[in-house]
């Protein structure tokens, strides 16, 4: 039988991906909606299915966020479950913040931004958090993935020009109306499988410990379908506020720069889920359509609106680690026996 904590911790993360599904809704239909390749419904649709398929993919990166960022002797009392809660808490309190002002901000890196916190304000210790494994399973992919998304579109759009500057623009939209189609699917599938697990591992965190599971022992059924479930419903309500921010506001693609950015993005995204490492979507793809849009000419960017989405990639984890701890401290006060 679970305790309350843990039944509070499940209801918190199943609600995070939930918002994190309308949240980034917008990571794998923007360009395909701006391009006008899918209605909006059809294409909300399609990437909620193959969000929930990616999101069953696979554990890697679940295991990373169960046992790679937080040292596993802070986690022997159940009062850590409160620790859960607050990362979830400051997690979701972020994602609405930036969902209500339309900026496509990493859901991951909140996430990850409150359990570094929350994990400090509990123990009283910079040692509670594993630091070469942030560094090198989040710090470094954190810069490192938006350049590769960048740089392999941008020589990938550049390339598409190159092989294709003989058709006529009908023709070429006509072609890759078809092929953005393929490539929104992979997006919505690289996206599910980095994305949703972050939750798998949140919970899979709080199980242990709380003494519900052993260290070794993996992410259980129920929390992978149920994280998949909670994710692909959230994306059939649909992020539109980013979706505009993104696919209208940013730059304006036709359908070959949809498929040049999605299909670089999710390259990017699947390569890093393969490897545990629980990067930024929403970073990938927006810079992918960076690229793309520079491969063009670098006024097809609107560099302002790029600015204010980089503004928000920098915040996102030191205002996280804040609110996490915030809230930490607020648990600690007003729970007994914490």
């Amino acid at each position: 039988m679970f305790s309350l904590a843990i039944i509070l911790v499940v209801l918190l993360a199943l609600s995070f991906d939930f918002i994190n599904g309308f949240h980034d809704t917008a990571n794998s239909i923007a360009t395909t909606v701006s391009t006008r390749v899918l209605p909006p419904r059809v294409a909300i649709i399609m990437a909620a299915t193959l969000n929930f398929v990616g999101a069953l993919a696979s554990e890697n990166v679940a295991k990373t966020i169960s046992s790679g960022i937080i040292a596993k002797d802070s986690i022997d009392t159940e009062a850590f479950q409160y620790v859960v809660m607050a990362t979830l808490i400051a997690a979701i309190i972020w994602n609405l913040i930036t969902w209500k002002k339309g900026l496509p901000s990493s859901s991951s890196h909140a996430l990850i931004g409150g359990l570094i916190g929350a994990s400090i304000a509990f123990s009283g210790s910079l040692n509670v958090v594993e630091w070469f494994g942030v560094l090198k399973k989040v710090i470094i992919p954190l810069f490192a993935s938006p350049v590769l998304g960048f740089f392999i579109a941008f020589v990938f759009m550049k390339f598409l020009y190159f092989i294709l500057k003989g058709l006529s623009q009908k023709t070429v939209n006509k072609g890759f109306s078809k092929l953005q189609i393929l490539s929104a699917g992979f997006m919505a599938f690289a996206h599910g499988s980095n994305d949703a697990q972050k939750s798998m591992g949140i919970i899979t965190l709080a199980l242990v410990a709380g003494g519900y599971l052993a260290n070794d022992a993996g992410i259980p059924l129920w929390v992978k379908l149920g994280c998949a479930v909670a994710m692909g419903l959230g994306t059939s309500i649909g992020g539109w506020r980013i979706i505009k921010t993104m696919g209208v506001n940013m730059i304006r693609l036709q359908p070959i720069g949809g498929f040049a950015a999605e299909t670089s993005a999710a390259i990017v995204i699947e390569t890093a889920s393969q490897l545990g490492m629980p990067l930024s979507t929403t970073h990938v793809i927006s810079t992918s359509i960076m690229g793309v849009g520079a491969a063009k000419r670098t006024s097809a960017v609107r560099w302002l609106i790029a600015k204010s989405i980089v503004g928000a990639w920098i915040l996102t984890i030191p205002i996280t680690v804040i609110i996490g701890a915030i809230i930490t401290l607020l648990l600690k006060g007003f729970t007994i026996g914490f």
